[in-house]
């Protein structure tokens, strides 16, 4: 039984350490934007030589060329098992178009796991990480505009029933139980 989900949520909120946790339990392949526009260029292929042009210009890659990227990579034998993409889709044309790729290969997403976590606390996460240009003004900036971003995508997966909330500011190990307390009722749904 394969296991496709997504993990949402703003900067500071734990998703990678989440991701690490998933990947280590359940054994999906982790799906990151970062990384496939890395292995893309890496491997030089059409769409990675673009991406890297556009980023090379300090453009964003457009979502064609993005959407192509992840279809490629959904695409992988590996997938087939599940996978965790993280990080995609950043806006609602890119979330209809993931649904529209996985429709094409038969398949849907099992869950978006939504984490959330007061700003407070997320300043104070992103404050820890000591990132020269990180001040607090900055910070507050960086998860106003990635909040703009994140609530449609939320609302989008909510209205398909598919959206699972999960609070981020509290300890690793508790967030954990939670999640995989849902992976588990997903996987055997």
């Amino acid at each position: 039984m394969s296991l496709n989900i997504m993990l949402l949520g703003l900067p500071g909120v734990g998703k990678g350490t989440q991701a690490e946790m998933i990947v280590e339990t359940y054994a999906l392949p982790h799906i990151s934007t970062g990384d496939m526009f890395r292995a893309a260029m890496a491997n030089e292929t059409e769409l990675g030589l673009k991406a890297k042009a556009f980023m090379d210009a300090g453009d964003l890659v457009p979502d064609e060329v993005t959407n192509g990227i992840v279809e490629e990579r959904l695409a992988e034998d590996d997938t087939q098992v599940g996978f965790i993409l993280d990080g995609f889709p950043r806006n609602l044309d890119q979330a209809a178009a993931l649904d529209a790729m996985l429709s094409k290969q038969g398949r849907k997403l099992d869950g978006v796991l939504y984490f959330t976590a007061d700003q407070d606390v997320l300043v104070e996460r992103m404050m820890a990480r000591g990132r020269a240009d990180d001040t607090p003004e900055v910070i507050k900036n960086r998860l106003a505009v990635n909040g703009e971003l994140t609530a449609p995508i939320a609302d989008f997966y909510a209205k398909q029933g598919v959206l699972h909330e999960i609070d981020g500011a509290r300890e690793l190990e508790v967030i954990f139980a939670d999640v995989k307390e849902l992976l588990d009722n997903l996987k055997n749904a």
